[in-house]
């Protein structure tokens, strides 16, 4: 049997969620949490074998939270479940190590499956994810974890010398980076590179 811990803040949805799992027979929900902080409390007395998470929280954001739970708990598996269907939003959460990534909309049967594979250790996509990440593939902006930081500090109005100084590169590195953006998002502007990011959840 395995066990579950949900972390949704959309009660109603967790509670069907709850009925479901509980229902099958191959795993039972042992806790659910509403919050990020619940979550991190729940986990520190039970670790259960799946963490089913969504990634729109009140007090975080569910990519946050899976990167710190990986490095706090390296062998719980964690499945997201969201109404996030981009590919950007699927790149970024199984880069913070989830195993897997469900739809809201999924079939009962499809989460129990999303549940069942990544417990053994495998990774899982459902249907529709699965069809978008295979036809986005191959032309997706795919940014490095120093060109992301960058787009950030660009975002919130830092100039290249401050930038420099927050990330200790020099101003011409810095630079470089910069057009290296503009060049990767298709834009003319930092105005635009801003917009872009914003459009393409890159921030």
């Amino acid at each position: 049997m395995i066990n579950v811990l949900i972390t949704d803040d959309h009660i109603l949805l967790a509670e069907g969620l709850k009925k479901i799992i509980n229902d099958s027979p191959i795993a039972k929900v042992v806790a659910v949490a509403h919050s990020g902080n619940e979550c991190h409390r729940l986990l520190r007395e039970n670790l259960p074998d799946v963490l089913l998470l969504d990634i729109n929280l009140p007090d975080t954001d569910g990519i946050t939270l899976c990167a710190e739970l990986k490095t706090l708990y390296p062998s719980l598996k964690v499945l997201a479940l969201t109404s996030y269907g981009e590919y950007t939003m699927v790149r970024r959460m199984m880069e913070s190590g989830a195993s897997g990534y469900i739809l809201k909309n999924a079939m009962a049967e499809e989460m129990l499956e999303g549940i069942e594979v990544v417990a053994s250790g495998k990774n899982f996509l459902c249907h529709e994810v699965d069809l978008l990440m295979k036809k986005q593939a191959n032309n997706a902006i795919w940014l490095t974890p120093r060109e992301r930081q960058l787009l950030q500090l660009i975002a919130e109005g830092n100039t290249n010398q401050e930038i420099a100084e927050k990330i200790f590169l020099g101003v011409e590195t810095v630079n470089s980076y910069r057009k290296n953006l503009l060049f990767k998002l298709g834009a003319r502007n930092t105005a635009v590179l801003v917009k872009k990011a914003f459009e393409q959840k890159l921030i």
